[in-house]
């Protein structure tokens, strides 16, 4: 499992799996965040798997499937949500966490400075460098 934090209360992660969710408990984490299609993955790391797992350990889970190519900002708008309405910090995953950094750099567009959101994503491993242009774009008054 490699989690990478990108704020001290949201982290991305690539896939998990239902035997990764007590070490998730430890650490910390009140949420976690699904942003992989089924589709892409077997049914023992299926998000109802995983779901299963996280609601036995007390942590709440939000399934908000991304693809590069059907991101919309209605599903940032349930991320930001769902991380706002969690009791601590959240982990998202995906196939690598790339996605799950994309989707929190959106909906920090115009809450945090362009440079921030990209040198936050850049410590974490994930470089969005090339996002700025939509990101400045977002966080402009429309």
């Amino acid at each position: 499992m490699d989690i990478r934090h990108i704020t001290p209360d949201y982290a991305v992660s690539p896939q998990i799996s239902a035997e990764d969710i007590p070490a998730i408990a430890e650490a910390g984490f009140t949420t976690i965040i699904c942003n992989r299609p089924d589709a892409e993955v077997p049914p023992s790391h299926q998000a109802a798997a995983i779901e299963a797992a996280a609601k036995a350990a007390g942590i709440s889970f939000t399934v908000n499937p991304v693809t590069h190519q059907t991101l919309n900002m209605d599903m940032v708008t349930a991320q930001m949500a769902a991380a706002e309405n969690s009791s601590g910090p959240v982990l998202a995953y995906c196939a690598s966490g790339t996605r799950s950094s994309i989707v929190w750099s959106l909906g920090q567009a115009g809450q945090m400075l362009t440079d921030a959101i990209i040198e936050a994503t850049a410590k974490a491993g994930y470089d969005l460098a090339g996002m700025r242009g939509q990101l400045d774009g977002l966080a402009k008054p429309q």
